[in-house]
């Protein structure tokens, strides 16, 4: 029987560097060693190699280049109002314990002559996102990032997560969320676009 995948006329193919995913195989082998499991029981004897794969997949964010991301579908357009998109999911790692954060991310630009293809802004988040984080700087670099290329009158950048390295371990506080924000121009000078924006990321439109 032909997969899903095949009949739809579509095939997602996840590479993976080899000498990479040996290695880490091996290092994950001796972590189950070292925490009391055997690692040569059926249950776990491919488990190595899913992990490697897995952190592989995770930590993709350091082979794209969210730059050229937005270069790849910025068009000239006569538009000078709030571009939001908004509720963005956001899947990182704690830099600090490797755990996820889990979130959205808002995000608003204004356009200064051009604008970019609205699925490139999610893309550059995933780009930053998958990698080892903390939320701080994350919010920057997204910002930077849109700022520095699109060159538009300014950008807004609002992050909720939670970070499972406080639910899981330390206080254990599991229901927190941690807000993190970031703006340039218009939204850093005017109170109105700021509000405007801060009210549109909290309103169900639909």
């Amino acid at each position: 029987m032909e997969d899903k995948d095949n009949i739809l006329g579509y095939r997602r193919i996840d590479e993976y560097n080899a000498d990479t995913i040996n290695e880490l195989a091996a290092h994950y082998k001796e972590i189950l060693r070292l925490i009391g499991e055997d690692p040569e029981r059926e249950g776990l004897l491919d488990s190595p190699m899913r992990i490697a794969k897995a952190m592989q997949f995770f930590t993709h964010g350091y082979d794209l280049e969210p730059e050229k991301i937005i270069q790849s579908a910025m068009f000239t357009e006569d538009y000078r109002q709030m571009v939001l998109v908004k509720d963005i999911e956001i899947y990182s790692l704690c830099e600090h314990h490797l755990v996820p954060i889990v979130g959205k991310a808002h995000i608003a630009y204004i356009p200064n002559g051009k604008i970019v293809g609205l699925s490139k802004i999610p893309r550059v988040v995933d780009a930053y996102a998958r990698r080892l984080q903390v939320q701080e700087r994350l919010t920057k670099q997204i910002k930077d990032c849109i700022q520095n290329t699109l060159n538009p009158f300014g950008v807004a950048v609002v992050i909720e997560a939670q970070h499972l390295c406080m639910s899981m371990r330390g206080v254990q506080k599991q229901n927190s969320v941690t807000t993190t924000s970031d703006f340039t121009g218009a939204f850093l000078t005017n109170q109105a676009t700021r509000e405007e924006f801060m009210h549109l990321i909290g309103v169900k439109l639909m």
